[in-house]
């Protein structure tokens, strides 16, 4: 029904930035919460941004606000994360999420999952 797929991801050098994009297929896309969740390799997945179904509201774990945004483009149907100063501990694989409900989002309860998009940061 939903088909999320993630770009963008790529090598950079401590401090700098790149900007992550999630594009969505399916007519539920307009109604439904979008974030973003990262696994390092040996590490449990983390929620990382979220973004409510009217754009309104945003969500970002502690390690990452003030550095990271979040948007989405219901006419384009895609979600995207901005990174900004970034850290070598923010290397990790970058997966794209979509749900009918926000809360159940930033509790890691996604509906739909996509295929990852490596990021990583180098010191």
């Amino acid at each position: 029904q939903v088909q999320l797929v993630e770009s963008g991801g790529g090598l950079v050098q401590a401090g700098g930035s790149l900007r992550l994009s999630c594009a969505a297929s399916g007519h539920t896309f307009s109604t439904y919460a979008m974030g973003w969740f990262r696994q390092a390799p040996g590490k449990e997945r983390e929620f990382v941004a979220a973004i409510s179904w009217n754009g309104v509201n945003t969500y970002f774990t502690d390690s990452v606000k003030g550095r990271f945004t979040i948007s989405r483009d219901n006419v384009k149907r895609s979600v995207n994360l901005q990174m900004n100063m970034l850290k070598p501990e923010d290397t990790a694989v970058y997966y794209c999420a979509a749900g009918p409900v926000t809360g159940e989002l930033l509790r890691g309860e996604c509906k739909y999952w996509g295929q990852g998009t490596q990021v990583t940061v180098s010191s």
